[in-house]
Formats: structure tokens, sequence, C-alpha cells
């Protein structure tokens, strides 16, 4: 493919034909007949590891079928869709001890530590079901609701603790931004599939917590780590800056993402809290963390605004522009669109894998690839940049 044309970033045509290049990256290997999807591709499209299986990434791919289900109407996305939630309703699943086995290999658990994080992506993937007309998927958004509802969440705080041991017998006291914040997304998701307003209600709630009181703590923006009574945990990871899930820092990217969030809600019920707070946390983020010699947004900076992580992740390009173009829209400034352009122009220079199809996991401050692991179980699987453009889509067709 001839990069050197560049397309138009704003045209429902790419960004549908851009969906569709990545589904069939994964199309020759994504389905495993024995149960599930498979989680770990190298650039070319190759498996490695091909029995790990990761609850984020089992419930993630569900989403992305079902998302291309609703835009394609292909049935063969539809199948994969119940074929993904099949799989999470029976080898994840554990009815004995009510929770989501963590993590699985050749079908069998490893671990199975309770993640609200992990419950957060298994009701959005109910939600989305849901969305294209799987109606046995409903339960299963009630089901992740009570779990939710009886094991962590916290009505003296206004947020959910984190993690369980797998009996559920002991509640850690790491509080973290980063659950809640998917909590947020499903809820939202749960809401638009049931209309059933608690769940928007609680969504509301947690967006005021986390990116209006606790981001009062940490000076405007969302820090990722809290105590037990939610005060800031400024040294939590501060040896471990590049964590999977609890990295130390400020990251750009939740904060662009806690961006589209609270634009999405202001879509729904507006309440000019919600754009202010919008605005606010992706001007902020962005002016700090683009990287104007090499293009692209770095991970993460300190409380002082030093980038203290200068890779450049696929996810948070993706969730910035999407963010953008919805800033651009919700706020009528030309401004956010030349910042999604700008984006955009970087993705496809360096992120977007023209030869093999779907986008590179991870960049250092160079754009230059560690590795040939395109896609990792808990790490990848093309969720953000598949929800990224199907938002964006959405924003323009409407």
């Amino acid at each position: 493919m001839n990069t050197s044309l560049t397309p138009d970033f704003r045209s429902a045509d790419f960004l549908t034909g851009h969906i569709q290049s990545i589904l069939d990256f994964y199309s020759p290997n994504f389905l495993d007949e024995s149960g599930g999807f498979f989680h770990n591709y190298r650039d070319d499209g190759s498996l490695f590891n091909p029995g790990l299986r990761h609850l984020v990434s089992s419930t993630r791919m569900v989403f992305n079928y079902c998302t291309a289900f609703r835009l394609f109407e292909k049935p063969e996305y539809r199948d994969a869709a119940v074929h993904g939630l099949a799989y999470v309703d029976e080898a994840h699943w554990d009815p004995e001890r009510e929770g989501y086995h963590w993590l699985l290999q050749d079908h069998e658990p490893v671990d199975q530590t309770n993640h609200c994080y992990g419950l957060a992506f298994v009701m959005l993937a109910y939600s989305s079901a849901v969305g294209i007309g799987i109606e046995r998927a409903r339960d299963g958004i009630y089901r992740v609701w009570s779990l939710l509802e009886k094991h962590f969440w916290l009505p003296e705080r206004g947020i959910y603790a984190d993690e369980a041991t797998a009996d559920w017998s002991h509640i850690s006291s790491y509080r973290g931004q980063n659950a809640n914040m998917h909590c947020c997304e499903a809820l939202i998701a749960a809401f638009e599939a049931t209309g059933d307003d608690q769940f928007f209600q609680r969504a509301r709630d947690l967006a005021e917590t986390v990116a209006v009181k606790l981001a009062e703590k940490g000076g405007g923006l969302v820090w990722e780590h809290y105590t037990e009574n939610l005060d800031v945990d400024w040294d939590y990871n501060r040896d471990d800056p590049k964590n999977l899930y609890r990295p130390w820092g400020f990251q750009p990217g939740h904060q662009t993402e806690w961006s589209k969030l609270l634009l999405t809600m202001h879509r729904h019920k507006p309440e000019e809290w919600m754009l202010h707070r919008a605005r606010a946390l992706f001007d902020e983020s962005f002016d700090r963390c683009w990287d104007s010699e090499r293009g692209g947004i770095f991970y993460g900076h300190s409380p002082e605004g030093d980038i203290c992580d200068d890779d450049k992740y696929f996810w948070v390009q993706a969730e910035s522009f999407a963010a953008a173009a919805m800033l651009a829209e919700a706020t009528g400034d030309e401004h956010y669109w030349k910042i999604y352009q700008k984006i955009w122009d970087y993705c496809w220079a360096h992120m977007v894998d023209h030869k093999h199809g779907a986008w590179y996991r991870l960049l250092n401050a160079d754009n230059q690839r560690y590795s040939d692991e395109k896609s990792a179980a808990g790490a990848k699987c093309d969720y953000h940049t598949i929800g990224a453009c199907a938002q964006t889509l959405q924003l323009i067709i409407e």
C-alpha cells in the first residue's frame, strides 16, 4: 500500500474500510473451533501461545464482532460474537464460586483472581451482544451488575474496589481509576442496550467521582492510583512505570478516554460539567504529551510534567483521535479536527501495518517496534482501534 497517498480520515468510506481491514487481519486465524478466539498474533498474523486466553481479550473480541455485525451485517460476524460469548459463559464463568476466570491455559483456569476491570469488559461484551439482538446476553448484563454491587461497589466512596481473591473472601485495599473508567464505559453500553437508567446513573456517578473529585486531588488530571481512603498514592508502581494495567504517572490516553466517556454521556443527558471536563482533560494531556519532533502521543508524564514513559502505544493514539472528533462535534471548534488529522497522519505513517493489516501495538520514542508481537492476550486485540473508528463513523454519518 502506498502510504504517501493520504486518505480522507474523516470519510465514512475510509473509516468503514479501515475497520474491515483490521477484521481481515484476524479473519484467517481468529476462531478456535475448540472454544473461543485465539489471542496471540505476530505481525504477519501467525499465532503464538495459542492456548493462552485472557478474560479481557475474550470479551473485547466479542465487542469487536458485535461492532462488525452492526456495521456490515455479515452473518459470520454475528456467529463469531455468539461463539465468543459462549466461551465467556462456559469457560471463563465459574458458577461454583460465581466469578470469571482471569486467565485460562488450554481452556483450564490458571488465575482465578476476581478483577473489577475484567467484569467491566464482561458487561461490555454482553451489552454489545444485546445491541445486535442476541437477547440471551441480557441476563449476563444483570449478572455482572449484581457481582459489582455485591463485591466491589463502595457507596460511601462513590467508586468500585479493584481486586478480590478467587473466593471473594478478601478485597484488596488498592483503589484505581482504570477499572472504574472501564466500568463507566460498560455501564453506558448497558444503558444503551437496555434503557435501564440505573446503569446511566452509576456511570454518571463514577465520572463525577473520578473525573471531577479525584481529578481535583491530582491538580486537574486523573491520577491512576489511590489509597483505600481515596488519597492520591503518588508512589504506587513508581518503580514499574511500564506496568500493563497499573503504570505510574499521568496517562494521557486515560485522560482522553475520560473525555470520550464524558462526551458520550453528554450526548445522552447533557450537563455542562461533562463538556467542560472533557475539554480540559483532553487539552492539557495532548499539549503535554504530543511529540512535536517525531509525532505521536507519549505514554505518560510525571506530576511535574516531565515525560516518564516516551513509548507510543496504539490505544493512546486511537482513543485520542476519537476524543478529538467528539470534541469537534460537541464544540464546533475546528481546532479539534486539526488535532484529529494530526493524530491520524502519525498513525497512518507509523502505527498502521500497511503490509499485513491492523495496527502495531507498541513503538518506542523513535517510532520503532520492540518486537513482532502485534497482539497479545490481555494487551491488544484492536478493540480500541475498531471502537474508535466506529465512534468517529457514527459522528460522521449522523
